[in-house]
């Protein structure tokens, strides 16, 4: 098996050791890095032996990838967790281009710019966005694309040659301001995580604004050919729909943003759930215009991966005011408890809690309890949530 080091600068050094290039490793087989964070299931683990704590001081470079489009302006960086398909390592560079190199060589192959100025089709405004990875689809054929966000579009690009794939939304990219049943073309809305690729269907995280002028952070999913939104779900509830009794305000649906998933998802692809962990609704430190507990904002959703459907929820800060979204995607496990071995979720949050919910039903596998909480402090027109969920 080939043994490869590599570091990329400008910021960023990923050590790769005798990654198998298979396009069809199923999700068990944890010696591959062909998905964001290594897996599906974010366990953000690799079951390769050929570095341990007796040999990791005898690793040495063998290439360097210099991208030489770091913005000192911007203070930009690279956040980007590659991943190697077939012998390609794909990742993104400070200024949000997308390139691919041999994973063996570091020779590069191929970039692509999304804001070519010599291309009109792809002219827009420069907004920093930190991509944090990107996502590997194919029809197991001749169609083979990675998709990414850059600005406030979510590409579709060639993963062979580099080029955008046309028939994708509007020649290669979809606006991720469009589709949220709501006019936010004025606001904030891009992606810092890669989507989410289950079947033929790509889903997108996003990233708004957390000021009192924010678009919602509604989930989406694409077809993977096409670029036609195929399902939504509102994280801020329409009327009708679960949840929206927990706002106060009828209308907050129009005009209040945020509860978005902004840290990724994680996907149980043989049940079929989609699991995402959502943000604080805007303004983030003040609730005076969203009264109420405000689902599905600060909740761990579990949704149909093929439909959207919710199949269960669990929110964990009721009418947020400190900002304590979730951070991370959750992981998918099995934890042995009472002598059963149970498929879970476990989720880490900014109060230095973990979260482990069953799976299946949302249910809490280490119980977890609504207990009284002091009542507003003197802020004109807050106020808090009489109970909030603590662990026991």
């Amino acid at each position: 098996m080939k043994k490869l080091f590599a570091a990329i600068s400008l910021v960023l050094l990923v050590f790769f050791v005798g990654c198998k290039s298979n396009e069809d490793q199923s999700a068990t087989d944890h010696s591959t890095w062909s998905t964001y964070k290594g897996s599906p299931a974010s366990l953000q683990y690799s079951s390769l032996k050929q570095i341990d704590t007796s040999n990791v001081k005898e690793l040495q470079i063998a290439w360097v990838y210099h991208s030489g489009d770091a913005d000192t302006i911007h203070n930009s960086q690279i956040q980007c967790n590659p991943i190697i398909v077939n012998g390609m390592l794909y990742a993104t560079s400070p200024d949000s281009k997308l390139f691919a190199l041999d994973a063996a060589t570091g020779e590069e192959k191929w970039v692509f710019n999304p804001f070519d100025p010599l291309d009109s089709s792809r002219k827009t405004s420069f907004v920093l966005n930190n991509c944090r990875g990107v996502s590997y689809w194919t029809d197991n054929k001749n169609d083979k694309r990675i998709f990414y966000s850059a600005g406030s579009y979510l590409f579709s690009i060639n993963s062979e040659t580099g080029t955008p794939v046309l028939s994708f939304g509007d020649s290669g990219k979809i606006d991720l301001h469009k589709g949220l049943d709501r006019d936010v073309d004025d606001l904030l809305v891009n992606s810092t995580s890669p989507p989410a690729i289950y079947k033929d269907l790509v889903i997108a995280c996003v990233r708004v604004d957390e000021g009192p002028h924010a678009a919602p952070g509604h989930i989406r999913a694409f077809d993977v050919r096409t670029g036609e939104r195929k399902w939504i779900f509102h994280t801020i509830p329409f009327p009708g729909e679960f949840g929206y009794d927990t706002w106060d305000d009828t209308a907050a649906y129009k005009y209040i943003g945020g509860a978005n998933n902004w840290s990724g998802f994680s996907l149980d692809e043989k049940r079929g759930l989609l699991f995402a962990s959502t943000g604080s609704a805007s303004f983030d430190f003040y609730g005076g215009k969203r009264l109420g507990n405000n689902l599905f904002a600060n909740t761990m959703l579990a949704l149909d991966a093929e439909t959207g459907k919710r199949s269960w929820h669990f929110q964990y800060v009721h009418h947020d005011v400190w900002d304590r979204d979730f951070s991370s995607a959750p992981a998918l496990v099995t934890i042995n408890r009472d002598g059963k071995q149970i498929d879970a979720v476990a989720q880490t949050t900014k109060t230095g809690v973990v979260l482990i919910l069953d799976r299946e039903t949302g249910k809490t596998i280490y119980y977890i309890v609504e207990r009284p909480v002091p009542d507003s402090y003197e802020l004109k027109g807050e106020r808090r949530s009489p109970t909030q969920p603590f662990t026991t």
